[in-house]
């Protein structure tokens, strides 16, 4: 889980957001853990669902949408 939990960070890195950024783009899909806690799976100090990743997943996917480039980001069931 931590080499997902890798990937998803990296990326949010190269998008350049911050974990705030990202946190509200998850929460507005669904996601129910606070700001807070994400920064704490992003620093791998909680463990994450399988459904925050996914929802995390989506987040970044759809920033680098937005941005014209592809959604690198796999979900869980693509692993």
């Amino acid at each position: 889980m931590s080499e997902a939990i890798d990937v998803l960070d990296n990326a949010r890195r190269r998008l350049g957001m911050s974990i705030e950024d990202l946190w509200w783009r998850y929460f507005t899909l669904g996601g129910m853990s606070t700001a807070l806690e994400v920064e704490a799976i992003l620093y791998q100090a909680l463990a994450p669902t399988t459904e925050d990743c996914d929802l995390l997943a989506v987040a970044l996917n759809e920033r680098f949408t937005e941005l014209g480039r592809d959604h690198p980001i796999p979900y869980s069931d693509d692993v």
